[in-house]
């Protein structure tokens, strides 16, 4: 894989492996999904370098770990694998049986980093992090991580353990992670994964000025596809577009390194449903792209931002 030259590894304190750029995850866990198709994309991925392989407990209710698992079998040593968990019982017991189930859905002895998936408003989600401390000092697993935890909920379970990592929603879209997540991440020693790096697709530039979602599309629950915001969103986007033409590079690219760009964000998340998308975006991280160009990004982003409400996260999820 040829990765730009300000793109680094992170060391994620004793883990063995470091934190890599790009991590390939997501899309493999779609009930409409091949399993033939995703195979095809983590085989195309892998092959291109990639070596960090995000998944979930819950993404197909376990079918993603087991397809993970299927597939990192012959190849372990070398691979960072990253896996994250949300249940209904915030207990320190209930949290180490969701590693154990993990483990034994990937087939492995060792998970790299994992998350708490979800907090769940007004509840106390220290007895879930006493559990992972508890898998840590087991060796089942090697960083601990949060995902979409405000800072309040961050400080809460660091009462009880270390939070190596944060993974969060965040892109061209959305950038309410810089108010105060990610400047308490930097303060505090905690590498940021970034998810949802294309938006739903929108960063791809495919959508016209109608999205043409159907009735009933889960995407109308997405915020930047709201009736009001899309005219925003998709003026921008417009602009994106005319500036990776003028570069003759992908949206996608640019969307990608972007956010890799950004002050205190270590790596992104990128789904693929086959190999010609794991491709593409492995490609993203080759290009040298100027410092000016990441500018008028974020200038093009701070206009579409504007019309953008912070309502907790993209997703109207708030379990």
């Amino acid at each position: 894989m040829t990765v730009a030259a300000d793109l680094a590894r992170h060391p994620l304190g004793t883990n063995p492996l470091p934190l890599l750029p790009m991590a390939q995850g997501g899309s493999w866990y779609a009930q409409d999904a091949d399993d033939g198709a995703l195979l095809a994309a983590l085989e195309a991925s892998y092959a291109a370098g990639i070596r960090h392989f995000d998944t979930a407990a819950g993404y197909g209710g376990g079918r993603s770990e087991r397809l993970l698992g299927d597939f990192v079998r012959d190849k372990r040593e070398g691979v960072f694998l990253a896996s994250k968990a949300h249940g209904d019982d915030l207990t320190a017991a209930a949290s180490l049986a969701e590693v154990e189930g993990s483990l034994g859905r990937l087939g492995v002895d060792f998970i790299d980093l994992y998350y708490i998936h979800w907090p769940r408003a007004g509840r106390d989600m220290r007895p879930v992090m006493e559990g992972l401390e508890l898998a840590r000092r087991q060796g089942k697993i090697g960083a601990v991580g949060v995902s979409n935890f405000t800072v309040a909920q961050m400080q809460q379970v660091a009462e009880v353990g270390h939070i190596d990592v944060h993974q969060l929603g965040f892109n061209l879209l959305w950038r309410y992670a810089e108010d105060a997540t990610i400047p308490y991440c930097r303060e505090n020693d905690i590498a940021v994964v970034a998810y949802s790096a294309l938006g739903h697709g929108i960063l791809t530039g495919k959508y016209g000025r109608d999205p043409g979602l159907a009735p009933g599309d889960q995407r109308h629950s997405i915020l930047p596809f709201r009736a009001d915001i899309w005219p925003h969103v998709f003026a921008g986007v417009e602009e994106m577009k005319a500036l990776a033409a003028s570069l003759d590079l992908p949206l996608s690219t640019l969307a990608i390194r972007w956010i890799l760009s950004r002050p205190g964000i270590h790596s992104v998340v990128v789904g693929a449903r086959n190999g010609v998308q794991a491709t593409a975006n492995v490609a993203a991280l080759a290009p040298t792209i100027s410092v000016a160009t990441f500018a008028q990004m974020t200038s093009i982003s701070d206009a579409i931002v504007a019309h953008v409400p912070d309502a907790g996260n993209l997703f109207n999820h708030y379990p």
